[in-house]
């Protein structure tokens, strides 16, 4: 099969959807691969480094123009030239919250593979959880830069000093993100607290961390008494591929302290809190509320590009070996996991929360 691999072009968006690894593994199983010219430059991946694993370097058309193309980020407005009926796209999408490109992949007629909803039989997401971990563990180190006064924070120190308190940090969700986020938080010797609706979720949390943290059973009443309690709120909420609950309302974030912080990591599925927005790490905050600072990266671990393209890779490669080897009909076909990736097909859309939230009638594959 003949797989592209096109450079990201979101901003500030270094990772690159195959890395040279993963080329020489499809190169290996006989397949061709055109990564677009400078597409791993963000991460170290050279074009050089690219040729030598057997791919051939080409223009962004020459990317787009294959059979298969895998990709970090969702395709933005201006590559929506490229999207066309024999075309298989294997990326993340988050399509609840985004409605124009799920127009624009129905009208084309495209197959669109979404890695965020690729789902194993025990409910775990194994495409998305390097990015979640990611995603977790560098919100904290986030948080702790916005709490500095001179990025608007309230100047408190994230694990505090001898005879002072520490930072409180209230975690929604106790999944990939949520763990990670608690084991930082934690580690810094902050004041941590998990809140999650699966009690199994947080009893394994709270022993793996040696009960270094609390947790809460999650509902609104305790979400409302503790968030305005923090000093740093980490919203991980997830439902696979529907648009994220807003947890947080306006009436909550009104009554949180000046210069406390928010991240919400659920912008990728339209954010968890009423007055989430997605920002860029150019500008990756704003303040809200009174003096609230609400941070809302849709791609936070592009900021470790090196990092997240090759952990991403290491996931993404077996689906990407089997959608090469047999084609998407019969490899989501035999692989349920991958099936559940399906969100688009020929002009339909074929994963329910996505048609729910983007007003589509749902297809059946």
């Amino acid at each position: 099969m003949r797989i592209g691999v096109p450079r990201e072009i979101k901003a500030q968006e270094r990772r690159v959807g195959l890395f040279p690894s993963g080329v020489k593994a499809l190169v290996e199983h006989g397949h061709e691969v055109v990564v677009e010219s400078g597409a791993g430059d963000g991460c170290g991946a050279l074009d050089d480094v690219y040729v030598s694993q057997g791919a051939r370097i080409g223009t962004a058309e020459e990317a787009w123009s294959q059979e298969l193309v895998i990709k970090v980020k969702e395709p933005l407005s201006q590559e929506y030239k490229y999207l066309r009926e024999d075309l298989t796209l294997f990326t993340y999408l988050h399509l609840a919250a985004d409605k124009a490109l799920t127009d624009a992949l129905v009208q084309s007629g495209c197959v669109a593979i979404a890695y965020e909803t690729v789902q194993l039989p025990d409910k775990s997401l194994p495409l998305l959880a390097p990015m979640s971990e990611i995603a977790g563990r560098m919100s904290v180190t986030k948080a702790t830069e916005m709490l500095c006064h001179y990025n608007g924070g309230g100047g408190v120190f994230l694990g505090g000093v001898t005879g002072t308190l520490p930072a409180r940090v209230v975690i929604i969700g106790a999944g990939i993100s949520g763990a990670g986020a608690a084991q930082m938080a934690a580690g810094l010797g902050a004041d941590v607290l998990v809140l999650d609706v699966d009690m199994a979720k947080m009893y394994r949390l709270y022993h793996h961390l040696d009960q270094k943290i609390k947790t809460l059973f999650s509902n609104a009443l305790n979400i409302e008494d503790q968030v305005v309690k923090a000093d740093v709120v980490i919203s991980c909420v997830l439902i696979p591929g529907a648009s994220a609950p807003k947890l947080i309302t306006r009436q909550i974030i009104e009554a949180m302290k000046p210069g406390s912080v928010i991240m919400d990591i659920a912008i990728d599925q339209g954010g968890s809190t009423e007055l989430s927005r997605p920002t860029t790490h150019d500008n990756p905050c704003f303040r809200v509320g009174n003096g609230v600072n609400l941070y809302c990266v849709a791609n936070m671990p592009g900021a470790y590009s090196r990092t997240a393209s090759e952990s991403l890779t290491n996931a993404t490669l077996r689906y990407a070996l089997q959608l090469a080897d047999k084609g998407w009909p019969r490899a989501c076909q035999e692989d349920p996991a991958l099936r559940q990736g399906l969100n688009v097909v020929r002009g339909k859309v074929v994963y329910k929360a996505v048609a729910e939230a983007c007003g589509y009638e749902w297809a059946e594959v």
